[in-house]
């Protein structure tokens, strides 16, 4: 179930292929100013997953078959896993770290 975008391409217009991402919409929580979610089923969390090179209406489709709720991350086309970026952004989500919060 798709809940929440983060768009993180810096070519928005690009639609016909693109990187996507997903995890848990619960991993947000912790993010300043994040709705709550609630938690999932830890048998239905979707810690991480990935698409490469779909077309934004591909990622969507997929995100919403998901089976728990999740965020989906857009990324240029190669851009999401080149050098553990997306993990590289998204640790800085957690409270207690010395970089800025990414939202």
């Amino acid at each position: 179930m798709l809940w929440n975008v983060i768009d993180k391409r810096t070519r928005p217009y690009r639609w016909r292929e693109v990187n996507a991402i997903v995890e848990a919409v619960e991993h947000d929580n912790s993010c300043r100013d994040a709705d709550q979610a609630p938690e999932s089923d830890p048998s239905l969390v979707v810690d991480y997953d990935a698409l490469e090179a779909v077309s934004v209406q591909e990622a969507i489709v997929w995100a919403n078959a998901q089976r728990c709720p999740v965020t989906l991350y857009l990324y240029d086309l190669g851009g999401g896993f080149t050098s553990d970026e997306h993990f590289n952004e998204m640790g800085k989500r957690f409270p207690g770290d010395d970089a800025t919060p990414a939202n």
